[in-house]
């Protein structure tokens, strides 16, 4: 595969980025000390080493081609669906169910991705694996909060794997003057929605001052919120030229897929409290688990995805 330029030098800008930020932070760890700022210093470099890995998973599966990136987004959305069913209630009941969730529904939901098969990846989870969840679990005649199990297991479906997989759907599009291109349109997508969560992170931490929602998520603030969903879009504006979009369409999606991703992010977290747990898992060093890192992309994607179909797409 031809990789674009443009993704190349991004993956540079990101790696000469990152060399900055490992520099300030080593600066940072030496002054600290045994201080009090030394968790949060600690946390921000753990943060810094753990964007090392995935940046370079990221960029080797993005030269590898389009079928390692729906294969890399395939095995994402097992282990953010598998976190999530961790945190839910399971009764011997659902062990079928689940097993075909995570071991048919979800293979055959990227397969139908990676063949580009629009008309079934469109409707297969939201239609048929929907309808055969229930009768899965009812054909064990276990009533006990039958529907709290079944609409668990059909959620975290439908987030973890149906909305995860616009990503790599993103590939199958067919943009007049962009043939060739798609993978960009997966860069700009996750570069923007991830740049806006580290940058609400850093507005908040900077001037955050009063909260949005301290019920739901006690860091978010309404600083880091509109600092960095700005900031976001003027990300997203300055990189139109990697996206069939012109500039104030870029920063029009810009805004859109970052405005979603934080609802998202506000939903994700609402679970998360009804759960009574501060983080989905623990794979990764100083962000939680994969969900954590991937739940604003899994609202975002979708709606990326169909408005570009709708607008761009022939």
């Amino acid at each position: 595969m031809n990789v674009p330029r443009e993704a190349l030098l991004i993956l540079a800008g990101l790696g000469v980025a990152l060399l900055i930020a490992s520099a300030v932070g080593f600066g940072l760890h030496r002054r600290a000390g045994d201080g009090p700022r030394r968790g949060t210093i600690d946390n921000l470099n753990a943060r810094i080493r753990a964007w090392w890995v995935m940046i370079g998973i990221s960029g080797g599966v993005l030269l590898a081609g389009n079928g390692a990136i729906v294969t890399l987004f395939g095995f994402l959305s097992f282990l953010a669906f598998r976190e999530f069913i961790t945190q839910t209630p399971v009764r011997r009941a659902d062990h079928t169910a689940l097993f075909v969730s995570f071991f048919l529904a979800l293979p055959v939901q990227y397969l139908l991705v990676g063949v580009q098969w629009y008309g079934l990846f469109a409707i297969f989870i939201p239609v048929y694996a929907f309808l055969t969840i229930p009768i899965l679990s009812a054909v064990f005649a276990d009533a006990q909060r039958f529907l709290q199990r079944t609409a668990e297991t059909q959620w975290g479906l439908m987030i973890c794997v149906y909305c995860l997989s616009h990503v790599p759907a993103l590939l199958t599009l067919r943009i007049p003057g962009y043939q060739g291109r798609g993978a960009l349109l997966v860069v700009f997508l996750i570069l923007i929605v991830q740049a806006s969560d580290v940058l609400q992170y850093i507005w908040g931490k900077l001037a955050g001052k009063h909260k949005i929602a301290p019920a739901v998520s006690p860091s978010k603030t309404v600083e880091g919120f509109v600092g960095g969903i700005a900031s976001a879009t003027l990300l997203g504006a300055s990189l139109w030229q990697i996206t069939p979009f012109t500039p104030l369409g870029a920063a029009a999606m810009a805004l859109l897929i970052t405005l979603v991703g934080f609802l998202g992010g506000l939903v994700m977290s609402a679970i998360k409290r009804d759960r009574g747990i501060k983080d989905w898992g623990h794979l990764l060093e100083g962000h939680g688990g994969m969900l954590d890192r991937l739940d604003s992309v899994c609202f975002s994607a979708p709606i990326f995805f169909h408005v570009t179909r709708y607008y761009f797409s022939i």
